[in-house]
């Protein structure tokens, strides 16, 4: 379920897709968070409380449900789920089941197509070799990824990969790759960083710099 600021009068349940349907022309900056299958989801919150600072930005952030295994309250860098929303700027965190949280009805709002209307930006911090693998075969079987299927290709999408070193160096992995920085130039990959892994492994698979990350999105949003 959405943990969200955008609930009704009193905490009245409202339809997530509706409320962010309202809040299209709020004259606020967009960027919608999105984080999948890897440990440096737990950068999140981080990143998150960077834009501190920024009082006219709304914030949304979507987990895939592996994301979600890395936000449980299992250490102080790990908060859970719920806590997020709690962030400054930010109005919504989704999960998969927000998308038809209620049976479909005609004429009624549909969230993945909401948050892409309603986005300036997207940025997934981070994106998994699973989820790579996902959006450069067109898959969309999730709240993300079909977010990214219907996405409009004259805004950008930041992503930042993250995955064991030998899945990087992995001959698919660069296939892949390919497809997002040679044929779609909407997408802005930031490679990740060479140390040590939270699997013990040294080698280039962990996620850019999340000072960095926040920097190249404030830039982003900045020109919207």
């Amino acid at each position: 379920m959405a943990t969200s600021h955008d609930a009704g009068v009193q905490g009245t349940y409202r339809d997530p897709a509706a409320v962010v349907s309202d809040a299209i022309h709020d004259s606020k900056k967009h960027l919608l968070l999105a984080a999948s299958g890897s440990v440096a989801t737990i950068k999140l919150p981080l990143i998150i409380s960077s834009f501190e600072t920024h009082p006219n930005l709304s914030i949304r952030v979507i987990l895939t449900k592996a994301a979600t295994k890395f936000l449980a309250g299992q250490s102080p860098e790990q908060p859970t789920v719920p806590s997020l929303a709690l962030l400054p700027n930010v109005d919504a965190v989704y999960l998969d089941e927000d998308e038809w949280i209620d049976p479909w009805t005609r004429h009624s709002k549909i969230l993945h197509i909401e948050l892409r209307r309603w986005a300036h930006l997207l940025a997934i911090v981070p994106m998994s070799a699973n989820l790579l693998a996902k959006v450069t075969g067109g898959l969309c079987d999730d709240l993300l990824t079909t977010v990214i299927r219907a996405w409009d290709v004259t805004r950008a999408i930041i992503a930042a990969p993250a995955m064991n070193q030998m899945m990087w160096h992995n001959p698919i992995t660069a296939k892949q790759l390919a497809i997002l920085a040679e044929e779609w130039d909407w997408f802005e990959i930031l490679s990740p960083q060479v140390k040590q892994l939270a699997c013990g492994d040294v080698g280039q698979g962990a996620m850019c710099d999340w000072h960095e990350i926040v920097e190249v999105i404030e830039e982003r949003l900045a020109s919207t």
